[in-house]
């Protein structure tokens, strides 16, 4: 027998190609690439390239470096690739893309287009403007070159597939053959751990945060501050309830993330307010450091509820608020503003309560009735909503497409995927100024 077929099968060949940290650091994008690899691994060879210089080795996961702006270094992993999962990409690499020969399924699970224009609020309007035009550009793209979507949420499938129509990429034929357009975009939510939640070696929050007493109530903000949520309302909402419950006690656990990432704006905002409140550092107490992935357990069973606000806007609409999941894991309560998609979740299941947009009162009333009750009444409910959304279970699209062959059509019919000429002239742009924007850190939501 040749060796070969000793050896069974080949494995498909998949990468992700992720423009943030990967390793001991992560963000949104790293965590979810970095545990779909993980989900994926039983089936396939996969292989994580990230673009940012802050990356780490992953012990269990293959890792590969490149930068987001001189990307050269995908260009082998692209060739070698059966499979290939990638957020909306900037000119260069959707180029390469759209010629080759894998499996390609974009990413859309993060509205980018609608984050940008947040982002970049306050901004000169001609830059916020460009960045939202490229926004739209790598979107485009993104329609343009994929065999496949993934998106987050059957509301952002909703908003996707009203894309694929508007731009003439889904046809008769298609719809003939793919009625419920499951193969055109599938869900695959962010995830959650198999493991059961057990605390590391880190010292948690009481550990980090010496200023927290043994009893104080500990109301936790488990991701960074970004100018589409609405952490001023969250600030006034416990400083209003501590006048009550003074030992209630609002922690900020990613204040440090939002400060590298273009929003310093953001945090300075929701300081301003606890300062003018007189509750700084007391009763609203943001972390300076980022917690290692492998820690934030510690913090998560620390923590007696979470909080996540937002404004009331398109983004709040068909966002996903990521780190909602870790809570369902740990099986912390959440109090969340009312509108998206996992607040709806919170308010069916019983994860927690939901108050209005803006609404200082109702979220100070709904944090006390999750206090009052305690994180044991919520254990059942949220022990099944993390059963729902382990990795491996929210990876099922993606195995079904890795196992199959040939890739077969890609969205887009060849008449609709032209750009415009306003599309091909910025994509000019950028590739005769990446080493300008490199410089100037400028980069998307999604890198």
């Amino acid at each position: 027998m040749p060796a070969d077929a000793a050896a069974g099968p080949r494995r498909p060949q998949v990468l992700f190609i992720c423009p943030d940290a990967v390793g001991e650091r992560m963000s949104g994008l790293g965590i979810r690439y970095v545990e779909l690899a993980r989900a994926l691994a039983p089936h396939a060879a996969v292989t994580v390239a990230s673009g940012s210089p802050d990356s780490t080795p992953v012990d269990d996961v293959a890792t590969a470096a490149y930068d987001v702006h001189a990307p050269h270094r995908l260009r082998p992993l692209i060739a070698r690739a059966d499979a290939i999962v990638v957020p909306p990409q900037w000119p260069l690499v959707a180029r390469w893309l759209r010629g080759c020969d894998a499996r390609v399924i974009h990413d859309v699970y993060t509205p980018e287009a609608l984050e940008t224009a947040q982002l970049f609020a306050g901004r000169p309007p001609r830059l916020r403007r460009l960045m939202v035009s490229w926004a739209l550009d790598r979107q485009h793209d993104a329609l343009s070159s994929a065999h496949h979507l993934v998106c987050a949420s059957e509301r952002q499938r909703d908003l996707w597939i009203g894309a694929l129509l508007a731009t003439r990429r889904i046809d008769p034929a298609r719809c003939d053959a793919d009625p419920g357009l499951r193969e055109a975009i599938d869900v695959v939510p962010f995830g959650t751990s198999s493991a059961i939640p057990r605390r590391s070696s880190g010292p948690g929050i009481r550990g980090a945060l010496p200023q927290i007493e043994v009893d104080d109530e500990i109301v936790l903000w488990n991701g960074g501050i970004w100018r589409w949520l609405d952490a001023p309302t969250a600030v006034r909402a416990v400083a209003m309830l501590a006048q009550r419950r003074p030992g209630v006690r609002l922690v900020f656990m990613g204040a440090a993330a939002a400060a590298q990432a273009a929003s310093r704006r953001a945090v300075d905002e929701a300081m301003a307010v606890a300062r003018e409140l007189g509750v700084l550092d007391e009763t609203i107490i943001f972390h300076r450091d980022w917690v290692p992935y492998g820690e934030r357990v510690d913090w998560l069973l620390d923590a007696d509820c979470a909080l996540s606000t937002h404004a009331d806007s398109l983004e709040s609409r068909y966002a996903f608020r990521t780190r909602l999941l870790d809570c369902f894991w740990a099986g912390l309560p959440i109090v969340a503003t009312a509108g998206d998609d996992l607040a709806a979740r919170v308010a069916a299941d019983g994860l927690g309560e939901v108050a209005a947009a803006g609404d200082v009162a109702g979220t100070a009333n709904a944090i006390e009735r999750v206090l009052l009750r305690g994180r044991s009444a919520y254990a059942a409910p949220l022990a099944a909503a993390s059963a729902a959304y382990a990795w491996p279970v929210v990876a099922q699209a993606l195995l079904r497409w890795i196992s199959a062959t040939p890739p077969g059509d890609r969205l887009a019919p060849p008449a609709a995927a032209r750009r415009t000429p306003a599309h091909r002239v910025r994509a000019a742009a950028y590739l005769a100024g990446r080493p300008a924007i490199a410089r100037l850190g400028l980069r998307s939501p999604a890198g």
